[in-house]
Formats: C-alpha cells, structure tokens, sequence
C-alpha cells in the first residue's frame, strides 16, 4: 500500500519561510518522479514543482510563480522529498500536496499516480 504523508505546513508571516515534507512508503522510491502541488481555496490545483530521473541525470522544475523562492530536494535514502520555501507571500497560502508518478509529465496532474493528504500553508500579510 502506497503512502504518502505530508508535514511541515503551518501559519507564517510574508517574507518567511517554511520547510514542507513528504515521506513516502510502499513503493520504490527512487523509480518515482515527485511533485509538489497546490490548491488556494476556491481555486483549482496547481504545479508547483517537480523532479525525476532522467538516465544519469536529474531533472527539476518549478512553477514561474516560486523559481528562485523555493527549493525541491529529495533524499532516496530517507524515501523523502521536501519542499523548502522562502520569501513566502500571501499568495503562496493553499494545501500543498506531494505526488508520486511514472508517467514522464511531471507538471500536470495527470502524471501521478499516488498523492498525500496535504498539508496546510497559511502566508499572514
């Protein structure tokens, strides 16, 4: 059984940061591309960003909306992603989901094939 468990979601001032983090379980992690996802109330789900594999190489990106305030790393050691944010604004506030996909297309949802509960991130003004 494939798992997913977010952390790290909390209440934050504009121009903080957080660390989110998603442990995974039940499934070989590093065969996996991961993604980070959001959803603002209201709203409909949104890439935020992403890595995999490719042969030799690796493979990160981001939504033009976060490049240069968040980070993604992974740990294939610990089965664990992790999503560091930065500069954060009151437009950054949504639930936050991790994904785990093998279908190559790591920006839109329908590349995923297990997702976390989520975890909720609230940027203060």
């Amino acid at each position: 059984q494939v798992q997913l468990v977010e952390s790290g979601g909390g209440l934050v001032q504009a121009g903080g940061s957080l660390r989110l983090s998603c442990a995974a379980s039940g499934l070989t992690f590093s065969s996996y591309a991961m993604g980070w996802f959001r959803q603002a109330p209201g709203k409909e789900r949104e890439f935020v960003a992403a890595h995999k594999r490719s042969g030799a190489n690796t493979v990160s990106t981001y939504a033009d909306s976060v490049k240069g305030r968040f980070t993604f790393s992974r740990d294939n050691a610990k089965n664990t992603i992790y999503l560091q944010m930065n500069s954060l604004k009151p437009e950054d506030t949504a639930v936050y989901y991790c994904a785990a996909g093998t279908k190559g297309m790591l920006r839109t949802g329908g590349g995923y094939d297990f997702w976390g509960q989520g975890t909720q991130v609230t940027v203060s003004s």
